[in-house]
């Protein structure tokens, strides 16, 4: 029996994009654990940091805050400077520094000590997740985008999941040469980092013409695919990088991402304290060990929900039914109820704030492209990043006042219902490769019935 060119042709579209997945997404993977540990291990630091170092519940979350004000500042600069010299000499550079300013901040003495280093590691690391996303749209096109975000982007929930028992056993064990255990916990979740440096060079190719697991015919192929892409976004009109900047489309995404953000990182930053209120009297450990049930359902779903969003090519209610399940959680989570049933509020929070991102942050490269993506991504980014600062510091203002978190959580799941509504304002979009005739393809088609 004789397979059809057409059929050929598909499989091979199939294994060349399936060669590009086993290549890059491992270690970009691979790197955001090691980046989002980083970025929340101070929520498992709090558990005995506060008290030592005198610190407010309002202090708390404006030192959680304050890292993405140094992310907001230089973000759009950061993309852009990756767009022109590279993915693998840019990231490399944000790894170092990161890692650096990571480890140190295991020896801050105060408050404010502790706010510089946070705000330090906010520009040291600014740029890496949109540089991330706009590196993904030199190699991927816009059907196969939210699955190769998402298969990042699980690092989120599995960076909780890996980080939380190694946190706790950390917490509850290390304390070597007289440093205090939260010292030794920042320490050494910080280190890695800027070891990954070194692999960057040897396992990151900046664009698909210098690797070598490709064949000419591959490159060719995604080449084309790409362009044609570029080509038919917005109907063939371009978008200069000031105007990009000034987009509306581009601010409602911003501000869908702000009022996300706002929530989803309260829910991050404070669920170690949440469910040792719920715990009382357990161990560090037991509470990093729970903190895993959550995180991996959100880690299942993020993977199901970005398959189907690229398989029907369908973005607003795919994020819209996500916000909203993760609002009406922490909506719920400020009700008396049993621990068991704060778990399971938890879990379903979790649920639909991973899930949302991969989708989300696929959206910016429907209509943008070369510099104008790099500004854009960065842009909306940077904005979402502004809500990571408001959110965790706005809720702790609220618990210092109230002497409750939960009125707090209640802010934060009205901020998700709000992101809801924007998302399902947005425009139908379905790209217009989608519908019109597939020149790359028909290309590349002809070529396999050569071969």
């Amino acid at each position: 029996m004789v397979s059809s060119p057409g059929i050929v042709s598909s499989l091979k579209e199939a294994a060349t994009v399936r060669k590009i997945q086993i290549r890059l997404l491992p270690f970009l993977f691979a790197l955001y654990v090691v980046a989002f540990i980083d970025r929340i291990n101070l929520g498992f630091a709090a558990l005995t940091m506060n008290r030592e170092l005198a610190i407010t519940s309002q202090q708390f979350g404006f030192a959680a805050g304050i890292f993405f004000w140094g992310y907001l500042l230089f973000e759009i600069p950061s993309n852009l400077i990756l767009h022109r010299i590279g993915a693998r000499v840019w990231i490399a550079r944000i790894l170092v520094t990161w890692g650096i300013v990571a480890a140190l901040t295991g020896f801050v003495q105060s408050a404010h000590q502790l706010y510089a280093a946070r705000f330090a590691l906010g520009l040291a690391e600014a740029g890496y997740f949109p540089g991330i996303v706009l590196y993904l749209g030199y190699w991927f096109r816009q059907r196969e985008k939210a699955q190769a975000i998402a298969l990042i982007l699980i690092g989120i929930p599995l960076a909780s999941v890996l980080g939380g028992p190694i946190s706790g056993f950390i917490l509850d064990h290390v304390r070597w040469f007289g440093l205090s255990s939260w010292r030794w916990l920042l320490i050494l979740e910080g280190l890695p980092a800027a070891g990954c440096a070194l692999l960057t060079n040897l396992l990151l190719p900046s664009r698909p013409a210098e690797v070598k697991f490709l064949t000419d015919e591959e490159k060719e192929w995604i080449a084309d695919q790409l362009k044609q892409e570029d080509r038919e976004k917005l109907c063939g009109q371009t978008m200069s990088v000031a105007g990009t900047l000034a987009s509306p489309r581009v601010w409602h995404l911003a501000c869908i991402g702000f009022f996300h953000a706002f929530a989803s990182y309260t829910f991050v930053f404070w669920l170690p304290q949440i469910l040792m209120s719920v715990l009382v009297g357990q161990s560090n450990t037991l509470v990093g060990l729970l903190i895993m049930v959550p995180n991996l359902l959100g880690l299942v779903a993020m993977i199901l929900v970005s398959r189907h969003s690229d398989r029907t090519l369908e973005r607003r209610y795919h994020m819209a039914s996500a916000t909203v399940l993760a609002g009406i959680a922490l909506l719920l989570l400020g009700m008396p109820h049993s621990s068991l049933f704060s778990i399971i509020l938890l879990s379903a929070a979790a649920i639909g704030a991973y899930s949302y991102l991969p989708v989300f942050f696929s959206m910016p490269g429907e209509f943008l492209t070369g510099f104008s993506a790099a500004a854009g991504i960065a842009l909306v980014t940077s904005v979402a990043n502004f809500g990571r600062f408001v959110g965790p510091y706005i809720v702790g203002i609220i618990r210092q006042r109230t002497g409750n978190l939960y009125h707090g959580l209640i802010c934060a799941g009205v901020s998700l219902l709000i992101s809801a509504s924007l998302s399902l304002l947005l425009p139908k979009h379905v790209l217009a490769s989608e519908h019109a005739p597939r020149r790359a393809d028909a290309a590349f088609k002809t070529r396999s019935e050569a071969v």
